[in-house]
């Protein structure tokens, strides 16, 4: 049978309010007494109810994760620095994996609220207008981590992605490129349109188009690169950039394969970093997004939001950098 509060204060020869005061380290017990309590719940094994600890405090430690692809060396990454701080603040994280599926991630959220979590991290994901809106009108305090909705009713950690694209794109028109492929994934519609509009932005400001067919979407897996690559070849793109490494990296097998050199003959750019990028041959060009430290400042914004501290800019944009490597041309 399960051991209560009420067995381990009987066995003391206690009450339960002193149990619950050695339970929470109240130092209003004399030290006798509380070595002889914690002797009783060493022996007899006893753990606390979390759920009725969180009826009592109204406070359960624990903060749901709703992640898209819990495969994913991109997610992963923002899951490690967010997890580490959960821990340094003795949180606990509870994960649900929606497979970027829009009803699972409403599911979920849906589910950590009647869980009565103290927070939420929602890690990128489709995030559509419906799931937007429940955010906004949930009490529970949510941030969104790599991606971005630059809306103060929205507490968000990123980088700035349009800048990033902004810069990719003029240094390769600065070599004399005039046309790019930007190939999408499995994303929040919101991140999508800040890339694509970075891209658009610097195209313009160098009086050059950027063709609507140049996007390519529908695609998120390594081995759907082959069928990228027909694309890009129909469409004569010798530039690419891919918002997920595994997909830059099968294009890059792809064309070695067509008897293609990269990056001499195409030029391949990715935007995640994950550890992929060291992997390939040539390594893979990238904007190193800080994908730990994205998911740490995350945790630490909701830290704040679950305490009721001040939160001056829920909007946190980190720097990014571009590390051009051995897919590109120097």
């Amino acid at each position: 049978m399960t051991v209560t509060i009420y067995d381990v204060a009987k066995e003391a020869k206690v009450s339960m309010a002193t149990v619950s005061r050695v339970l929470n380290g109240n130092p209003n017990v004399k030290p006798e007494t509380r070595k002889r309590v914690q002797e009783v719940i060493d022996r007899l094994n006893y753990r606390p109810n979390a759920v009725a600890r969180g009826l009592a405090s109204k406070r359960t430690t624990t903060v749901g994760v709703i992640i898209p692809d819990i495969s994913s060396l991109y997610y992963s990454a923002l899951v490690r620095g967010l997890d580490d701080v959960a821990e340094m603040y003795q949180y606990q994280t509870i994960i649900t994996n929606t497979d970027f599926n829009p009803e699972a991630e409403r599911d979920a959220l849906f589910n950590f609220m009647s869980k009565q979590v103290d927070g939420i991290i929602y890690l990128g994901g489709i995030l559509n207008e419906d799931t937007l809106k429940d955010i906004e009108n949930t009490s529970i305090p949510v941030v969104l981590c790599g991606t971005s909705e630059h809306d103060d009713k929205f507490a968000s950690v990123n980088i700035d992605v349009e800048a990033a694209m902004d810069t990719v794109i003029q240094d390769f028109i600065d070599k004399g490129h005039k046309k790019c492929a930007f190939v999408k994934g499995y994303y929040s519609e919101q991140l999508m349109y800040h890339f694509e509009r970075g891209i658009r932005r610097s195209f313009e400001r160098n009086n050059l188009e950027f063709k609507d067919e140049w996007v390519i979407d529908g695609f998120s897996k390594y081995d759907e690169a082959p069928e990228i690559y027909k694309i890009l070849k129909e469409k004569d793109l010798d530039i690419v950039i891919s918002m997920n490494d595994a997909i830059a990296i099968g294009i890059i097998h792809a064309a070695q394969e067509d008897g293609k050199n990269v990056p001499e003959d195409m030029e391949v750019l990715s935007c995640a970093n994950t550890r992929l990028v060291h992997m390939s041959r040539p390594t893979l060009s990238s904007v190193r997004t800080p994908l730990y430290d994205i998911g740490a400042v995350g945790m630490r914004l909701l830290t704040k939001y679950m305490k009721g501290e001040a939160v001056s800019h829920p909007d946190v944009i980190l720097p990014h950098y571009i590390d051009y490597r051995g897919s590109t041309k120097k």
